[in-house]
C-alpha cells in the first residue's frame, strides 16, 4: 500500500522559497520542514506518474488498481507476472471483445494455454442477394481443452472467464477433450 516514505527528500524544499525575512525564523522553517515530508511521496508519485501507469513498472499493489480501470478480468489470486501481462493486454482485448480471436487471447493472458474453440457465427459475402446465410442457425461457443491443460488450470475460473468475454446472447460449454 502506498503511504509515508520515511526520509524521502524533496527536490523542491520550502524553506528555500519562503522570502528571506524567514530564512532565519527558526519556527517557520520547521513547519515548512514538516510539510517537505508531507509532500515528498505526492512529488515523488508525480515524478514518476508514467511509470506507474504501465504495469510492468508499476508498484505492485497499483497493477490490481490499473487492472480495474483499464477492465481486465482478474480473479484477484493471479501471481504477479500473470497479473501483469493480463494488465498490459487488457485494453488491446476490448478491440476484440466477443470475437473468437478475443476470448483465446484472454483465455492465453488469463491461464498461459491456447483451447481450441468453436462458434457457430459466421460472415460470408455474396454478390448476388438472398444467397445462403453463413454459420449455423443455434448460437453455440464450444471452448475444447486438452486434459493436460485442464489439470493446469482453475475450470470455474475459465467458466467466469468465458461467460464475461462471450457474447452475452451466446451460450457456451467447455469441454476437456478424453484422450
Amino acid at each position: 500500500m502506498r503511504g509515508a516514505a520515511d526520509g524521502l527528500g524533496t527536490p523542491f524544499p520550502l524553506g528555500e522559497q519562503l522570502p528571506s525575512v524567514y530564512a532565519d525564523d527558526d519556527f517557520a522553517q520547521r513547519f515548512v520542514t514538516g510539510l517537505d515530508d508531507l509532500f515528498a511521496p505526492m512529488f515523488s508519485v508525480l515524478d514518476n506518474l508514467a511509470d506507474y501507469l504501465r504495469p510492468e513498472l508499476a508498484p505492485p499493489d497499483f497493477v490490481g488498481w490499473l487492472g480495474g480501470w483499464v477492465g481486465a478480468e482478474l480473479s484477484g489470486d493471479e501471481s504477479d507476472p500473470d497479473l501483469r501481462a493480463a494488465v498490459s493486454g487488457a485494453a488491446g482485448l476490448h478491440r476484440y471483445r466477443g470475437t473468437v480471436h478475443g476470448l483465446a487471447e484472454a483465455v492465453r493472458l488469463g491461464f498461459g494455454i491456447q483451447p481450441e474453440i468453436h462458434e457457430s457465427g459466421g460472415m460470408a459475402w455474396s454478390g448476388r442477394p438472398l444467397g445462403p446465410l453463413p454459420g449455423e442457425p443455434e448460437p453455440a461457443l464450444v471452448v475444447r481443452l486438452t486434459k493436460e491443460q485442464a489439470r493446469a488450470v482453475d475450470l470455474d475460473r475459465l467458466r467466469a472467464l468465458v461467460a464475461a468475454i462471450r457474447p452475452a446472447h451466446v451460450p457456451y460449454s467447455i469441454v476437456v477433450e478424453k484422450s
